[in-house]
């Protein structure tokens, strides 16, 4: 298929569905030169798909996934707030986050707990697994549309609440998460992005954002349940892992968890909800090495399943969103 013909793509993803629009090209020794003169297609194909997976590309390292980025005309986001470091490649291409093989990533929107989170996504398969692996996407609208509108209705008008504590033992340390050890320099940060933040004795700290559960797309308008109300949840963690980080650091000290916008606990059966809407709408592909995948960050949620055998993919994040309106209705800490 040629560049010009990204702008209709094949005709089995219907609107709705986030059933990627594939696209099957014949593998070049310019990827970026062939994204430089696709890149008004494909964006029309991620606007009326919301997911378009590019077969055959050939892309086969690091540095052909940042010159893909860059003839895209998408700017960078650099990541910050993050759960567990990985490797940066190049300003905003990253190694996937190192999360265990045997275990599944449930579905989630990359970094929209943060202020400017990426619109776009690029995954780029350089390795495939021998078995699993896929990652899977969903459609936010058709989620926001199944899930109960009570339920959706309290989360639109309260927003949601991330709460963290960096001890330094679990997950990001506070220099990885924030990209310095300075204490002002973080304060400020927390200050500037409308997160409540407090040292804690133990040296630790522990951080509160409230942050918008319901987005607006910024093209069609559709309402997307766009947020990680579920994924960073302390019922999304395996029962014997959740049990004893209680045991050890407290309900209050867990490494991460969500609540309602007014701070009322989200029940371990809402999390089971949201996780069995969004299953019921996720479709999945195969990963071949040499794939290029760029997704709406807004529409479409992701995951990844378990696999067996060498994966390595790589993720760009980039287009970074208009500011969050419940961004400004929290308390900050000290600065």
């Amino acid at each position: 298929m040629t560049s010009m013909d990204t702008a209709t793509a094949p005709a089995d993803t219907e609107r709705g569905t986030a059933r990627p629009a594939t696209l099957t090209v014949q593998a070049t020794d310019d990827p970026a030169g062939w994204a430089a003169g696709a890149r008004d297609g494909l964006h029309a194909a991620l606007a009326e798909h919301g997911a378009v997976l590019v077969r055959g590309l050939g892309l086969h390292d690091t540095d052909g996934v940042a010159a893909v980025l860059g003839r895209l005309a998408a700017e960078p986001v650099t990541e910050r707030e993050t759960f567990a470091p990985r490797r940066t490649y190049s300003p905003g291409v990253h190694s996937s986050s190192p999360w265990p093989p045997n275990q599944p990533m449930c579905m989630h929107h990359e970094l929209s707990y943060t202020v400017g989170s990426p619109g776009l996504l690029l995954f780029a398969c350089l390795s495939e697994p021998t078995a699993g692996g896929s990652t899977g996407l969903a459609d936010a609208s058709d989620v926001y549309d199944a899930l109960p509108r009570g339920l959706t209705e309290r989360f639109e008008r309260e927003g949601w609440l991330l709460t963290r504590n960096y001890t330094g033992e679990v997950g990001a340390t506070v220099t990885e998460a924030f990209g310095t050890d300075d204490r002002g320099a973080v304060e400020r940060y927390c200050h500037d992005h409308a997160i409540a933040c407090a040292w804690q004795p133990d040296g630790g700290l522990r951080t509160t954002q409230r942050r918008s559960a319901v987005v607006r797309h910024p093209v069609d308008g559709r309402s997307c349940w766009s947020n990680q109300i579920a994924f960073l949840n302390e019922w999304t963690l395996a029962p014997e892992v959740r049990e004893y980080l209680v045991d050890e650091y407290g309900s209050d000290g867990l490494p991460f968890n969500t609540r309602y916008g007014d701070g009322e606990p989200v029940g371990e059966d809402v999390v089971r909800l949201v996780n069995s809407v969004y299953e019921e709408h996720t479709v999945r592909r195969p990963w071949k090495a040499g794939d290029l995948l760029l997704v709406d960050n807004i529409r479409t949620a992701h995951d990844r399943q378990a696999y067996e055998g060498p994966r390595e993919v790589v993720v760009a994040m980039a287009s970074p969103t208009r500011p969050d309106p419940f961004a400004r209705t929290i308390g900050v800490g000290p600065r």
